[in-house]
């Protein structure tokens, strides 16, 4: 089933990943490539609970937000991969590498996540992510994250 998958709506990637508000930082993942590629998308809006601290007047999301969302875009991706919807999938950082930040993303944005796999495997797999609102970088990284299946 899920090497049809091209896209994951809200119910399939929260059927794949655990994160949950207000940590679930992805909306949708699209284009999806299995083993290869994937977008995740995310509208940013004002209510989201970081804006209250970062900055209040000015606010910007966190970059350590958008490598998460970045890595959550990977999780999916993984998990559609692997068919582990519905598995108990966990998926731990184990580095995050060259990262940059090129362009303030707040409020009104629509946060591209642009994720390809690096290298693949059972179960420690590498990525390069770019995220973009439009036509701009907002962010790049190149990150590693271990996969585990609580039933294992």
């Amino acid at each position: 089933m899920t090497e049809q998958l091209k896209e994951a709506d809200l119910d399939i990637i929260q059927r794949i990943i655990p994160h949950r508000y207000p940590f679930l930082l992805i909306d949708k993942v699209r284009d999806i490539e299995v083993s290869q590629s994937a977008v995740g998308v995310k509208n940013i809006t004002f209510n989201e609970p970081h804006f209250q601290g970062h900055f209040p007047g000015a606010p910007i999301m966190p970059g350590v937000m958008i490598i998460e969302a970045m890595a959550q875009t990977s999780a999916v991706l993984v998990g559609i991969t692997l068919d582990l919807i519905d598995k108990d999938l966990l998926v731990y950082f184990m580095s995050v590498d060259a990262c940059k930040f090129r362009r303030k993303v707040v409020p009104g944005d629509v946060l591209e996540l642009h994720v390809t796999v690096k290298r693949a495997g059972t179960k420690i797999w590498k990525f390069n992510g770019v995220a973009k609102v439009g036509d701009e970088v907002a962010a790049t990284a190149e990150f590693a994250a271990m996969i585990h299946l609580l039933e294992e």
